[in-house]
């Protein structure tokens, strides 16, 4: 069983995932591939996103796996909905849509992992647990999109045209945090140190309302920063 700590302070506590999809053949194969994945429990399984915050005020789920297309209310109004009400609660997207307006709206939505139905159960553990933990999560499909939309033609924001007052080394922050790269690696690719990277992420998500970097992801990819 994976170490952590819940939200009343215990260790040694499994991680409690909700299941959401409209299909009930992949809940089912969802919940047992995840109940066979150490260190998870599956406390509910939902077929649309009403019903799953109705499950997340019941189950307390540390972490929901959200589809996206569903019927009643959609997996990015769900997410956004889960965020708002219950934001200690992490969202992670699996869908098999890999769009760049998919990708967006669930990003901006706080989805802190964006994986596709190729991911493998061992995959899908890891991106549930970086999103409790406050971490990010894509798999190399979503991570290619996300580089793509961020070199695509048209020029980012001169220096005085850059939103909510960003300077341009927050704008480069932004947008390699876009790309799914860690602290560490935005300052190999900046030749600064980790701690200046630290300084310009914080001061960035000041100005921009950022909570997380997935959220941070969705604005830089809404304003093409990079």
């Amino acid at each position: 069983m994976t170490d952590r700590t819940d939200r009343t302070g215990r260790t040694d506590q499994p991680l409690r995932v909700l299941v959401v999809d409209d299909q009930q053949l992949v809940r089912e194969g969802l919940t047992a591939l995840l109940e066979l994945t150490d260190g998870v429990v599956v406390v509910g399984a939902a077929g649309d996103g009403r019903q799953a915050l109705d499950l997340v005020a019941d189950r307390k789920p540390d972490v929901v796996l959200m589809d996206l297309r569903m019927p009643v209310l959609d997996g990015i109004a769900a997410t956004a909905e889960v965020r708002d009400r219950f934001p200690e609660v992490a969202v992670v997207v699996l869908t098999t849509y890999a769009d760049d307006e998919s990708i967006a709206g669930a990003l901006a939505a706080g989805a802190r992992g964006y994986l596709t139905k190729d991911a493998g159960r061992a995959e899908i553990g890891m991106a549930l647990r970086a999103a409790v933990a406050g971490h990010s999560m894509f798999d190399p499909v979503i991570s290619a999109r996300l580089a793509a939309a961020l070199t695509r033609s048209a020029p980012p924001p001169a220096r005085d045209r850059l939103p909510d007052g960003l300077t341009q080394r927050e704008a480069e922050v932004l947008g390699l945090i876009a790309q799914g790269r860690t602290n560490a690696e935005i300052a190999v690719a900046l030749f600064v140190a980790e701690t200046t990277v630290k300084t310009h992420t914080n001061n960035a998500f000041a100005k921009i309302g950022a909570r997380n970097r997935t959220e941070a992801a969705g604005y830089a990819i809404r304003h093409r920063l990079g």
